[in-house]
């Protein structure tokens, strides 16, 4: 004898079967996605495994590493390289480097500039070159600014006007009243926090020694001006430089242009590619800054000095050398700012600038580091 079945129990089966349907229904639209997930997994290995035999183990990977190892060296991060190419290849061509910046240095200098004695009769004013020229300049990766100085006499090494604290080169432009300015030497810079108050090396302004971490024998590579403003470059010490009448100068490195040839033979010897401030001189004395932005992708990614060296050439300079670079690079024009600084911070706090005069001899630069121990500054206390 068959029991009728109830409503409830009719509709039971119904639910678990619906319910199995949307169950099975979730599964089904998950898998694809899981499937999704590991074959970007497999393909990102696959390619990181492309990737990594290109980057390490063939000719033109190691060459991209080499340059972004020589990038990294030419910035405050320098130790970072050594993921890339291991700290003993760091070291050498860190020396290597040094080795042929002392070479470039110790080319003789054939003395092509030429530099026409003032005159004794005023130049009429419609011909009268103006004190400071700007131009733009750009290359694959970059784009800068040219700084033309027209009379080399007018350029003087200022220094900060405060003791313990380095100076914005737009301060010392409007504070010394001067019509241009660039950023100049080196300075120690513990820990890529420093206060921009102690150079490296030497610095020189109106004749005089501001500063110098060595002996009066110890030589330097130096970039300066001398008193019938000629331009000199390479490795010189404290009483040289007087004796040949240095009146202003920085340590930097390397001279790269020597009696119109370009020192630098490559892009690949071109160490890296960075923001950059280079100086030169022309036949006729003219001064050249070359300033490019580095370090902004979708404005300048930077230039090695291989690009700079191309510039100059193509500008007619028969010497060139660097100065410091990196977030260091500004160029101010009549108190304003002409490029776009590396640094997301703005202008940094330098202990040394070159700037532009209409009359350098008025120019009220005093030696702040007077009666100062190197050894006993705290480049790192603000």
């Amino acid at each position: 004898m068959s029991v009728p079945l109830s409503d409830s129990t009719r509709t039971q089966p119904a639910t678990a079967l619906g319910n199995k349907k949307k169950k099975s229904k979730k599964r089904k639209t998950s898998t694809p996605l899981v499937t999704l997930f590991f074959y970007t997994l497999f393909f990102m290995f696959f390619f990181g495994i492309i990737g990594s035999i290109w980057f390490f183990l063939t000719e033109s990977g190691t060459n991209v590493r080499l340059l972004m190892a020589d990038t990294l060296i030419t910035t405050q991060h320098r130790h970072w390289a050594k993921y890339l190419i291991g700290s003993e290849e760091l070291d050498k061509r860190v020396n290597r480097y040094w080795a042929q910046f002392d070479k470039y240095s110790e080319v003789e200098d054939k003395q092509l500039v030429h530099i026409a004695p003032d005159p004794v009769v005023p130049v009429v004013a419609e011909v009268k070159k103006p004190i400071v020229e700007i131009e733009p300049i750009q290359g694959t990766n970059f784009k800068g600014h040219l700084l033309i100085v027209n009379d080399p006499k007018k350029l003087r090494i200022a220094v900060p006007g405060k003791v313990g604290k380095g100076e914005k080169v737009s301060s010392m432009v409007s504070r010394l009243g001067a019509v241009a300015g660039v950023n100049a030497g080196g300075f120690v810079d513990p820990e890529w926090m420093g206060n921009g108050f102690q150079p490296t090396g030497l610095v020189m302004s109106g004749g005089k020694i501001f500063y110098n971490d060595g002996g009066m024998n110890t030589a330097n590579h130096i970039v300066g001006i001398d008193n019938e403003g000629r331009m000199v470059a390479g490795k010189y010490s404290p009483n040289e430089l007087i004796k040949m009448g240095v009146q202003e100068a920085v340590t930097f490195a390397p001279k790269f242009i020597v009696n119109g040839v370009g020192q630098i033979k490559n892009q690949a010897d071109g160490w890296g590619i960075a923001p950059r401030t280079s100086m030169a001189q022309k036949e006729d004395g003219t001064i050249m800054f070359a300033i490019i932005d580095g370090r902004q992708p979708g404005h300048s990614i930077g230039a090695t000095l291989f690009d700079i060296q191309k510039i100059f050439l193509e500008h007619g300079a028969v010497t060139a050398a660097n100065l410091d670079g990196g977030s260091s690079t500004v160029l101010v024009k009549d108190n304003k700012i002409v490029n776009k600084p590396a640094s997301e911070y703005g202008e940094r706090y330098l202990p040394t600038a070159w700037l532009v005069f209409d009359e350098p001899e008025k120019a009220n630069i005093k030696n702040i580091w007077e009666g100062l121990d190197p050894s006993k500054i705290d480049p790192s206390k603000w």
